[in-house]
């Protein structure tokens, strides 16, 4: 049985006790910290791990890892749960696909994750550059596996086609939270049309492995995540990722609950029993965390 609060007030801002020891983490970096924010400063790219505020962020630096991030440093959304700044973006910058092919080359990697911004002001949503990264990266690292985290473009089909026509070996698109936390957690998003992309992209061919991200601790409870659960796998979702949700800063949305390990555990084994390939469930995990493991775990 999952100890799931009860459902908060829209209004109300629960209140929240210090972060558990399970949520703490030390701060250590090393050289593989120093040379991966070297490539980043000389290349001038963004990662989410540092515009979110990723917990993170010197554990997978230290691993010489990050996640990329596209189309700027501004979203036009302005989701409750995110850290990222929002407001009118810059024109995307036609070399920035070189650049990041070239990070990624100098860092070794063998997967790539690469994520963005919401681009709303586009009229693709900024799918052309996604495909223009993605080719890039082919060029640059062909043996690599390509993992791409976008946004929902809308639901326009066109767009997720121009990107999956990249054939990127993983597409990620996250759902977030549950069904009715949707409108107060990211009000310019929506639950059906969310799952809409996963479903376009678990039927199109090829066909890319698919995955979804949730969190915990928003004020969802036990049988409404679990048939969050039993709708991403029914739209095709194969990977699943499920971590705590982390306040960024005092405007946005306040953790309801710190869910222990424990509970974690006992999610990915639901997940798994629905027919996940692989899931990633922790206090710490998010939608990139080691995503190179997870994508093996799949087979």
């Amino acid at each position: 049985m999952f100890l799931f609060d009860a459902r908060p007030s829209a209004r109300q801002t629960p209140a929240v006790p210090r972060l558990p020891p399970w949520i703490r983490q030390p701060l250590r970096t090393d050289q593989q910290y120093g040379a991966v924010r070297q490539v980043l400063a000389e290349l001038g790219l963004h990662t989410v791990c540092r515009s979110a505020h990723c917990p993170n962020q010197q554990e997978c630096w230290n691993r010489g890892t990050a996640t990329f991030m596209i189309l700027g440093n501004t979203c036009t959304r302005a989701c409750q749960f995110c850290n990222v700044t929002t407001g009118r973006p810059t024109v995307p910058e036609a070399d920035e696909p070189r650049r990041l092919a070239e990070a990624a080359a100098r860092m070794h990697l063998k997967h790539v994750v690469i994520t963005s911004v919401t681009r709303d002001d586009l009229p693709d949503g900024g799918a052309a550059h996604f495909s223009a990264t993605i080719a890039a990266v082919r060029d640059a690292l062909p043996a690599a596996l390509i993992e791409v985290l976008t946004p929902d473009f809308g639901g326009a089909p066109a767009a997720l086609a121009v990107v999956l026509a990249a054939r990127p070996d993983v597409f990620n698109h996250n759902l977030e939270t549950v069904r009715r936390l949707q409108r107060e957690v990211r009000p310019q998003a929506d639950y059906e049309r969310s799952l809409g992309v996963l479903r376009h992209a678990a039927a199109f061919q090829p066909k890319p492995a698919v995955k979804s991200g949730l969190m915990v601790g928003l004020g969802e409870t036990e049988s409404e995540l679990l048939e969050a659960f039993r709708d991403l796998r029914a739209a095709g979702c194969e990977l699943l990722t499920v971590g705590q949700y982390l306040r960024p800063q005092n405007s946005k949305r306040g953790v309801a609950r710190f869910v222990p390990p424990e509970e974690f555990a006992r999610l990915a084994a639901e997940a798994r029993a629905l027919g996940f390939r692989a899931v990633a469930a922790g206090p710490l995990v998010r939608s990139s965390y080691r995503a190179d493991e997870l994508t093996q775990a799949a087979g």
